[in-house]
């Protein structure tokens, strides 16, 4: 089995970091198209550098191009790709759809990754997104390791799974948070994190009546460490591991990767493992948020997958203040862990780190003081208190430790190579290096031969020895080489005129593997790129209006709803028995469709396509709307099965942003694309040009802005039956943000999802729009607001006020 080890990082220094503590492959990004753009991304001459970096020592490098892009944006994506080949990239991670379908056109033998931002979370999806031509999938950071087995084991594409670093609140593609509130979009890469502040979680009764249940930072995860579960994580015969190590500093990357690596190699060996305590204290102290967890992996219930205290760096607990003299800001603590002159302190209530430029003991001053002692550190000044805990922000020492690792002097990544020199006499000295190594090696099977300008001659008096000839060819410390073996045929009393002789047969051998190695990695663009066509002009438009429940309400007559063309009603209304009734009348009357969950588990399958069955077998429903990549693959079988019986809609959920992904989705079966709710007016006016003639625009509704796979209410990532919090339907529930805006929660115990809405119900006039049809979203509103709602969208209008929004409209993200 080949493991492949792999680290993102930010800019050079980050990749040096990774290289040389043992990374198998890195991920970067460009200064464009990246899910990251606040780090340090890497401009055209920077990713050759990068790329040339790692293959020289054997690293594979994979370009992020993992956000999503408007129709304007794909040549420039295009192009930026096709620099990358050249330059020797292995692979491309994207989410977008459209430039998936585009660079694989253009360059077939480039391999893809599938982003965990498409939302692959079960193994229909994976399964979808292998014969749309993906080589590899990340898969969502939400699957417990029995999951990630399953899919391993039934499918043929590769598959990677994150192992450290920042979680998400949200199932990663389906946020919108930050888009909604700021115009900064996750799915561009400009996330802000409002899962990083605090919120008030409250209960709200029929009655109105509020009840605050909990306050903190509700949404923010501790950060992913998988170190005691790597054995488990082989087992399940995964193809990678991913480390997170963007915009976070260089001795993270190198003291993540350095830890990583030496225990992923030690669960190889199949022999007994144990984490040391010092590594678990090292990752700690390098940096996280209260602590650490497993996230989803265990196939359990986590309740200590979030930490509501503090949503940034914690350090390490190093004492409590038992005395503080506040004129001389000085502070006495007994020490919990070590603690140096350099290292960075910080206090319970305080908000600022200190270095540590003063460390006393019984009036002495000190270097370092071990755990135990009881020291007094000065000179420290804002809101302390006697009782306050001290954390160690960061260790002097491990970062030293980790700095030693990527200075310009050091080379840690070496590729083994066996040598032949032989020296004859009057004959030029002749070096022959083959790299030792693997077939998988980029090195395999190269050779090169150097010969020198200066011959041996008879020795005097000292001949040259072997043991001589090696010292001199060894000598590689500064180079990413070193040789495992030296062959020496020497004839015997022979003196070399000069000794630099080697050094420069060495220097010489290693600068033509080099280039051999590097002429290897490039390649020519034999792929002609042409610009993105033009985009059709589309035509006859229907203006009809969708009307989708976010659930289903016995208590409304829907048959006095008036000038709807579709009603699109949640999937788990057909699951309950005592809605046979009202169902039957409504697909009777109405063109009914299901709305399949954005979220489909695999212990939910088997409702899924048992309900399916039961819902054509017994209601005659116009169609499906699909809601993420595993609708592509049920689409076709829906259509092989059934055919022309159904139409499909592709709900906003599948991130269309351009003409291309549109009309992709429209080639596998999709017969109506909802247009992306996060796009402004221009992009939305493009695409109505374009593809306008079978795409959705949502005008009014609840959006949804984040879907967990965690219970605030119970906090824990697995609904159980003894729960105390009986989320029921006439019971509501908020998050209410610092600035006062309130955000609707709708708790599912089906598979322990959590939906947050936006504060504010988006309302947006048709008329510049023209579509196929017109999406409204109904949560609570009664049978005469609807109709009114209906009317207004009818008559091309919005609503307007403080309580609405029009998303993106008038903001480009």
């Amino acid at each position: 089995m080949f493991w492949n080890y792999l680290l993102l990082f930010g800019d050079f220094e980050c990749l040096k970091a990774a290289v040389q503590n043992g990374a198998d492959s890195v991920y970067f990004g460009a200064n464009s198209f990246s899910a990251r753009a606040y780090a340090h991304n890497f401009n055209l001459g920077e990713l050759k550098q990068s790329i040339q970096y790692a293959k020289l020592r054997n690293v594979h490098t994979h370009l992020t191009l993992n956000t999503l892009l408007k129709d304007s944006e794909l040549e420039e994506a295009i192009t930026l790709a096709s620099k990358a080949y050249e330059f020797g990239i292995d692979a491309i991670i994207v989410q977008d759809l459209g430039l998936a379908k585009t660079l694989m056109k253009y360059f077939p033998d480039l391999p893809l990754h599938a982003s965990t931002q498409m939302t692959a979370h079960n193994l229909e999806g994976v399964l979808a997104l292998e014969n749309l031509g993906f080589k590899r999938v990340v898969l969502s950071r939400e699957l417990s390791l029995e999951e990630i087995e399953y899919i391993k084991s039934h499918c043929k594409v590769e598959i990677e799974v994150f192992a450290h670093g920042a979680l998400c609140m949200s199932y990663s593609g389906q946020c919108l948070f930050s888009s909604m509130i700021g115009g900064r979009s996750g799915n561009r890469g400009k996330c802000a994190q409002p899962c990083r502040l605090p919120y008030d979680l409250l209960k709200q009764d029929k009655n109105g009546k509020e009840t605050v249940l909990d306050k903190g930072y509700l949404l923010s995860p501790r950060d992913l460490c998988s170190l005691e579960l790597l054995p488990n994580l082989i087992n399940a015969n995964i193809d990678c591991l991913k480390i997170e190590g963007r915009m976070k500093s260089p001795e993270y990357v190198a003291t993540v990767t350095r830890i990583y690596r030496k225990y992923l190699d030690l669960a190889l060996q199949k022999d007994s493992y144990q984490v040391q305590e010092e590594d678990k204290k090292d990752l700690l102290q390098i940096f996280n948020r209260g602590g650490f967890s497993t996230g989803h992996l265990k196939n359990s219930p986590n309740k200590s997958l979030v930490d509501t205290s503090k949503p940034n760096n914690t350090g390490i607990l190093i004492g409590y203040i038992s005395n503080y003299n506040k004129e001389k800001g000085h502070i006495t603590l007994t020490l919990l862990d070590s603690l140096e002159i350099g290292d960075t302190v910080s206090f319970e209530k305080e908000s600022s780190k200190y270095t540590v430029s003063e460390l006393m003991k019984s009036n002495s001053n000190r270097i370092s003081e071990s755990s135990g002692s009881t020291v007094t550190i000065g000179r420290m000044k804002g809101n302390i208190r006697v009782g306050d805990k001290v954390y160690k922000m960061a260790s002097k020492a491990l970062l030293k430790q980790a700095q030693m690792t990527f200075n310009d002097k050091t080379e840690l990544k070496k590729i083994p190579l066996s040598a032949t020199i032989t020296l004859q006499k009057e004959k030029p000295v002749l070096l022959t290096i083959c790299p030792a190594v693997k077939p998988s090696n980029i090195y395999y099977n190269l050779m090169v031969s150097v010969q020198s300008e200066e011959v041996p001659v008879l020795a005097k008096n000292q001949p040259i020895d072997k043991e001589r000839i090696c010292s001199q060819l060894s000598k590689t410390s500064n180079t990413p080489y070193e040789f495992s073996k030296i062959e020496v045929k020497l004839e015997p009393n022979l003196f070399l005129p000069n000794i630099r002789i080697l050094n420069e047969l060495r220097r010489k051998a290693l600068s033509k593997l080099e280039n051999l190695v590097l002429e290897k990695i490039e390649r020519k663009n034999k792929y002609p790129i042409v610009n993105v066509p033009e985009n059709q002009k589309a035509s006859i438009y229907s203006d009809q209006i969708s009307l989708f429940f976010t659930r289903f309400r016995e208590d409304l007559d829907y048959e006095k709803i008036e000038n709807v063309d579709r009603i699109c009603l949640p999937f788990t209304c057909f699951m309950k028995g005592s809605f046979k009734t009202h169902l039957q009348d409504l697909t009777n009357s109405h063109s009914v469709y299901v709305v399949l969950p954005t979220i489909i588990r695999e212990n939910f399958q088997n409702i899924i396509s048992t309900t399916i069955d039961q819902i054509i077998s017994s209601y005659p429903i116009k169609g499906f709307v699909i809601s993420n990549i595993q609708g592509i693959s049920m689409a076709h079988k829906l259509n092989t099965l059934y055919p022309n019986r159904f139409e499909f809609i592709a709900n906003y959920t599948l991130n269309v942003f351009n003409s291309v992904s549109a009309n992709e989705l429209r080639n596998l079966n999709i017969h109506t694309i909802t247009i992306s709710p996060e796009l402004d007016k221009e992009t939305i006016l493009s695409l109505c040009s374009s593809v306008g003639n079978f795409s959705e625009l949502m005008v009014y509704g609840n959006l949804p802005v984040m879907n967990a796979n965690y219970c605030l209410l119970g906090k824990t990532n697995q609904c159980l039956p003894t729960c105390p919090s009986f989320c029921t339907e006439d019971t509501k529930y908020y998050l209410k943000d610092r600035l006062g805006f309130y955000f609707r929660l709708l708790p599912n115990r089906i598979q322990t999802t959590s939906t947050i809405l936006n504060s504010k119900t988006l309302s947006i006039s048709p008329k510049e729009f023209p579509c196929s049809s017109y999406r409204i979203q109904i949560l609570d509103e009664d049978l005469d607001q609807i109709n009114h709602i209906i009317q207004v969208v009818k008559n091309k209008d919005r609503f307007e006020g403080k309580e609405y929004t029009n998303g993106n409209l008038n903001r480009e993200i």
